[in-house]
């Protein structure tokens, strides 16, 4: 059988139970990716609300904690893919605030030179695949990654994160049963903010408890909660020391929620006030900011230039991205595969 949490909290999701302690570096570098988060996302949706950014937009307000985590717990060199509501997972991998401001407006100095928006951001300096609009697409992708990692003989990960409605894709099943198979060095990732575009996860599956997916494979499984970086960070270098000791693939259930709708366009009202309000009263930024002042682990006036340093940042952000030039019509051209030999038919 499969390897499961040992212990699990009330919610259903493991607690920290190492007894570990982090540092006051750690717990700065987890509130400041999670701030910087927030204030992007904000403010994007305010420019969104002045047409400045159209098409699809999904943010990631509420579920910062998991960027935060992946901030400490990969090291650089490893590989990461993700869904489309990908924003604070590509600034926790490092892209900069700038380019990926100006990718939502569709401008040239964008992380994908206003080619790609808010679903399909991409950085190789990063190690970032995006970024991916097809549900579940990006499933299959991690795992291919992992392949390449494996035959290149390395000891880096593929962190494949994926959304509890893409979990019900066949393509996640094929990508598991292979992962096991060739033991893959991935890191499988369901952020399990509760629905899908509007289903909630009871009105898709029977199996509700979405680690359980991973004992059909033996694949290790366990569930963490997505509202603590702490937790985060522990499950991500638990599963990560696993899989670099060559023991294949492992899947995490990071159980998070967002405060806004699927996208801009989502009111959300498939789901209560109620509801809401008592994932908001457990804010990863808030919570963890109190962690810092009432353990000492910080003073109130470092964690304020951190606040300011950030609404710089995105203010800059901002002006950068509504002040930098769209991208040429020429520029369709370019950054495109052509294989010259490939055969093909022409009527």
């Amino acid at each position: 059988m499969a390897e499961t949490i040992a212990k699990k909290s009330s919610n259903g999701t493991s607690s920290s139970t190492s007894g570990k302690q982090h540092s006051k570096e750690t717990y700065l570098k987890w509130f400041e990716v999670m701030f910087r988060v927030r204030r992007f996302e904000e403010q994007a949706l305010y420019a969104y609300s002045l047409q400045k950014i159209r098409g699809f937009c999904h943010v990631y307000i509420g579920q910062e904690a998991i960027a935060g985590g992946i901030a400490t717990a990969l090291r650089p060199e490893d590989k990461l893919v993700t869904a489309y509501r990908q924003h604070g997972v590509a600034l926790a991998r490092g892209l900069d605030s700038n380019s990926c401001m100006a990718e939502l407006y569709g401008k040239s100095t964008g992380c994908v030179k206003g080619k790609g928006g808010s679903m399909h951001f991409f950085s190789k300096e990063h190690n970032y695949f995006g970024g991916n609009g097809i549900v579940g697409a990006q499933i299959p992708i991690g795992a291919g990654i992992g392949f390449a990692e494996k035959y290149r003989g390395t000891d880096n990960i593929s962190m494949t994160m994926f959304g509890d409605g893409a979990a019900r894709q066949g393509a996640l099943y094929e990508s598991f049963n292979m992962a096991m198979t060739w033991k893959l060095p991935v890191l499988f990732v369901v952020e399990n903010n509760g629905y899908a575009m509007g289903t909630s996860v009871e009105r898709t599956s029977n199996v509700t408890e979405m680690y359980r997916i991973g004992s059909a494979f033996d694949m290790p499984s366990e569930a963490i909660d997505g509202m603590r970086p702490e937790s985060v960070h522990e499950g991500i270098e638990r599963a990560a020391a696993h899989i670099r000791a060559g023991k294949g693939p492992y899947f995490l259930e990071i159980k998070t929620y967002r405060y806004k709708g699927h996208s801009v366009s989502d009111p959300g009202k498939y789901r209560s006030k109620d509801e809401l309000n008592a994932y908001k009263e457990k804010d990863p930024i808030n919570i963890t900011e109190k962690n810092i002042i009432d353990n000492k682990i910080a003073t109130q006036a470092e964690i304020d230039k951190i606040k300011a340093d950030i609404e710089t940042e995105i203010a800059a952000a901002m002006k950068f991205a509504d002040e930098s030039p769209l991208p040429l019509a020429s520029d369709l051209y370019n950054d495109n595969y052509v294989q010259k030999d490939y055969p093909f038919i022409m009527d």
